[in-house]
């Protein structure tokens, strides 16, 4: 293939279509491992920007269950149903990723103009009716998914360039980064009637969650910050997306994050206020690497030992001390939890925790009392050799506190 020649590239990415057979295709299997990890709810990709549907849409043939790809035979062809149901038999919440731009939809990129960037590639003021197929397009497969999957929990929109934008807002488009790429070449009012798109979700869907990513609005009903934690946390609702590996699909050879890291990130997140959305990226033959399911593994020991500390608790009055301590507190204000992020120390000093005289700190997981003593600015708490001892480095100790209403 010629170098940067980008019609045989797409011609030859929307091929795969043609061999995509993923045949270990097994969500029962994921749905065990990310319960047993401990996680509550799933986010599944059911179509990203390329167009490629992962559910039985009548709007598109460009789809896994055409007759073209080779896994539509397949029982199980219709991958969306398959995983939601599978999460839902072990109690999780079920989420639709859904993109709004569509690079294979012609409406969206037409083939009569050049591709310049990842936005809508004709002017949509010279062109309205077929802005409107979009539009209809979009609201048509939105409602395929709302109405034959199931509950649905969460509507995921990404692709937050497309939106309804003031004119001073596509002008401020020239110079606006997403993502960390500069994609306005061809600023322009892409409204997608998000208004009617969630309404009509959520009748069909009573109690729906819409996030509308990257788009201010009643219909963003939490941010969802890509790859990175809030340094201090968000005044709203919120959930960093991140990546157990390196890419956001799969890559052979990836590397994955430790446990230890991904642990530490869950904890920075919910201290914070946040939940943490942990994506895996499927091999090609509909598998995870055996690496996925063991960070899972490793993740639920812990949380075994320390999930009180994680599961329906509140931010602290500080999110943390510095990099190694985080704090988060039960609902009922009776305890604050206090998560060493690094247990190899022999003494833990704290300036932003109260106690008193009376209160009896415990380690999670470790019988043994703790010592500690009040200092000149809070307390210390000194650790054993075996309460160092801690899964991946991170004990969590937990301190009575009274009640606060």
């Amino acid at each position: 293939m010629a170098e940067n020649n980008y019609d045989a590239y797409k011609q030859a990415y929307e091929a795969l279509k043609s061999t995509f057979n993923p045949t270990s295709f097994a969500p029962e299997k994921w749905a065990a491992a990310a319960r047993e990890a401990g996680m509550k709810y799933v986010i599944f990709t059911t179509k990203h920007h390329d167009g490629f549907c992962m559910f039985d849409t009548k709007e598109t043939r460009y789809k896994i269950t055409d007759r073209e790809c080779p896994f539509s035979t397949n029982p199980r062809s219709n991958v969306t149903k398959e995983i939601f149901e599978a999460f839902r038999k072990e109690g999780f919440w079920t989420g639709a990723y859904f993109s709004k731009p569509d690079w294979n939809m012609d409406a969206y990129w037409w083939k009569k103009f050049p591709v310049a960037d990842r936005n809508c590639n004709y002017q949509i003021s010279k062109y309205p009716d077929m802005w409107q197929k979009y539009v209809d397009f979009t609201h048509n497969q939105i409602n395929e998914l709302m109405t034959d999957y199931g509950k649905i929990d969460i509507l995921w929109l990404d692709g937050g360039w497309v939106r309804k934008t003031s004119d001073e807002e596509v002008k401020g488009y020239l110079n606006e980064v997403y993502e960390g790429v500069r994609y306005s070449r061809n600023p322009q009012n892409q409204d997608i009637d998000i208004e009617r798109l969630a309404l009509n979700a959520r009748k069909k869907q009573p109690g729906l969650i819409v996030v509308d990513r990257a788009c201010p609005g009643p219909y963003q009903n939490y941010l969802t910050p890509e790859q990175h934690i809030p340094a201090e946390g968000l005044p709203y609702p919120w959930e960093t997306c991140m990546t157990m590996a390196g890419s956001w699909s799969h890559v052979p050879g990836d590397v994955y994050k430790p446990t230890g890291d991904i642990l530490r990130k869950l904890v920075d997140i919910v201290s914070k206020g946040g939940n943490y959305l942990l994506n895996i990226g499927p091999r090609p033959d509909g598998e995870w690497d055996d690496t996925a399911y063991q960070r899972l593994k490793e993740i639920g020991a812990w949380l075994n030992v320390n999930g009180e500390a994680i599961y329906k608790t509140r931010m602290y009055e500080v999110y943390g001390e510095g990099e190694q301590v985080r704090y988060t507190r039960s609902a009922d204000g009776k305890s604050v939890y206090v998560f060493v992020m690094d247990s190899s120390k022999s003494e833990v000093a704290l300036e932003k925790l109260t106690i008193s005289d009376s209160a009896t700190p415990v380690i999670l997981g470790n019988a043994e009392p703790i010592l500690w003593k009040k200092a000149n600015k809070g307390l210390v708490f000194s650790l054993t050799e075996s309460q160092k001892k801690a899964a991946n480095n991170i004990l969590v100790i937990k301190v009575p506190q009274n009640a606060k209403k």
